[in-house]
């Protein structure tokens, strides 16, 4: 990533926090997030802060270098500000780097989010600190069976006396789990319970009530997909009715082909045989979970949605992010692995064919993945039990850098 050497700079809101966490005894903690592509990284790290700070009483500060982006997901962002708290976190824009003070201030906990590489004054003040920060790598999600292996081993720096810990999202035991709030549960029981939060969410986001309870609810979010049209045909031509809600992005051309209209863009609505689908303006984080509640399955793509779409106890089908070689398919299969292991022979077969379908590998044939509805519903609720046993991955983090600080 193309950062300057020499940011960031603190600047004298940070200096004060820094010192004023060292009176109350609160971490204070940098997070650095270069935004490769999509929504995924910072989704992530914007998670991981709010968490830190709201359950943990972490003082947060967020590095990140596309604003841009950020605001999609938090609309009262600044655009024009390369300092500015949002929601209790101090949020930095890393292509900014003229703050006044004359050095950087290195906090307790420094988190390097996926490789993004720290800007070389930052790390040099690491080097001068008195006490060296406890230096996290978080990486990528991965279901594979190695992440347990590395998850929390330690990686010198050739240069300074420095060390740096891996530590490993998962699925399974051994791994740093996923992230999940403390109130995520409750809130999504509240809403399966009250009629009256469900017509309201669907009048926001559609402008109408809910479908009738015959009707299957669908919610599509993923990357471009030559597999849509044909599960949008079958769809059509289904014996029941479809209700596709459709965040804005980018399958959004797919569905303006389908339906023969210049765009598909909120608020869209648009209906061709027994298929109906709503677009809907794109969906900033704190209101996402309430669309995963009100569909009966959800297609998601990448990571933030993903880990999402387990806690909402529906069934979903996972759109991995496409790397060359196909080197994607075998994190899909070991995903699938952990989700499918205590299905029945038939469901499971099922289910990885429409997966591996959707993933780039053949026809998504509908009919015979939502016959087990019942069962992958099932699966669904059982599956974020087992999940919960590992522990959320913003506690199991925090666990750790308290141990180090001591």
């Amino acid at each position: 990533m193309p950062h300057t050497p020499d940011s960031p700079r603190p600047s004298a809101a940070s200096a004060h926090r820094a010192s004023q966490s060292a009176d109350t005894g609160a971490i204070a903690c940098d997070i650095f997030c270069a935004v490769i592509d999509n929504f995924g990284d910072i989704g992530v790290c914007w998670r991981l802060a709010r968490q830190l700070a709201d359950e943990h009483g972490w003082q947060v500060r967020l590095f990140v270098d596309d604003l841009h982006t950020f605001a999609r997901l938090a609309p009262g962002l600044d655009l024009t500000r390369a300092r500015q708290h949002v929601g209790g976190i101090v949020v930095e824009h890393w292509h900014e780097p003229a703050h006044a003070g004359d050095r950087l201030q290195v906090a307790d906990v420094v988190i390097e989010a996926f490789a993004c590489e720290l800007p070389s004054a930052y790390l040099a003040a690491m080097d001068r600190r008195k006490r060296a920060p406890v230096w996290i790598n978080l990486e990528y999600l991965s279901a594979e069976d190695w992440v347990a292996d590395f998850h929390l081993k330690p990686s010198p720096h050739p240069r300074y006396p420095l060390m740096k810990t891996f530590f490993f999202p998962g699925l399974g035991p051994g791994t740093g789990g996923v992230l999940k709030e403390r109130g995520l549960d409750a809130a999504r029981t509240a809403f399966e319970a009250s009629p009256d939060a469900q017509a309201a969410w669907w009048q926001r986001a559609t402008g109408g009530p809910p479908p009738a309870p015959d009707t299957t609810v669908v919610s599509l979010f993923a990357y471009e997909n030559p597999a849509v049209e044909a599960l949008l045909a079958q769809w059509r031509d289904a014996t029941a009715p479809v209700v596709l809600l459709v965040p804005e992005g980018r399958i959004s051309g797919a569905l303006a082909r389908f339906f023969g209209v210049q765009t598909f863009h909120a608020p869209t609505c648009a209906q061709r045989g027994n298929l109906r689908a709503h677009a809907l303006a794109f969906t900033p984080q704190p209101e996402y979970d309430a669309l995963l509640w009100a569909s009966h399955l959800n297609f998601v793509r990448g990571e933030d949605s993903f880990v999402r779409a387990q806690w909402a106890q529906r069934p979903f089908v996972w759109h991995i992010y496409p790397q060359a070689d196909d080197v994607h398919l075998p994190k899909l299969d070991s995903a699938l692995a952990h989700y499918t292991a205590a299905l029945g022979p038939a469901a499971r077969e099922a289910t990885e064919r429409f997966w591996h379908a959707w993933n780039g590998n053949g026809t998504p044939d509908w009919n015979d993945f939502w016959q087990h509805r019942a069962e992958l519903r099932a699966r669904a609720a059982d599956w974020a039990s087992e999940l919960a046993a590992v522990g959320d991955l913003t506690g199991n983090l925090a666990g750790f850098a308290k141990s180090q600080l001591k």
